[in-house]
């Protein structure tokens, strides 16, 4: 990544960060727990493919611990994905604020791309 991009990047985390500082997640200490654990598998296979790129094995092999890699993030996505809108969204809608729905489109665009 270039350094415009990072810098853009970091604006763009900060930008958000700053627009949601009012709002938490409310997820279950199980959702929770769920999450962290797959995520620490995520973890490991990241260093396996970290490993397996230091001992120059196979592209094909690499390639394929790769795509394990993005599925298992897809699936943490959708996991979240499917709690914020039976919770969060359905909470806000209720509340009368649209607008989480122009932020929700947003995200799903960035999650499907």
């Amino acid at each position: 990544m270039k350094q415009h991009e990072l810098e853009e990047a970091q604006l763009n985390t900060e930008t958000e960060c700053h627009s949601c500082n009012n709002r938490k997640s409310h997820h279950s200490d199980k959702l929770k727990s769920n999450i962290v654990s797959r995520l620490n598998r995520i973890e490991g296979q990241i260093r396996g493919v970290k490993g397996m790129i230091e001992k120059d094995t196979y592209c094909d092999d690499v390639l394929n611990q790769l795509a394990a890699v993005q599925s298992a993030l897809n699936s943490v996505g959708k996991l979240l994905l499917e709690n914020h809108m039976n919770s969060c969204v359905v909470e806000r809608i209720q509340e009368g604020d649209t607008d989480v729905v122009k932020e929700l489109m947003v995200t799903i665009n960035k999650l499907m791309k």
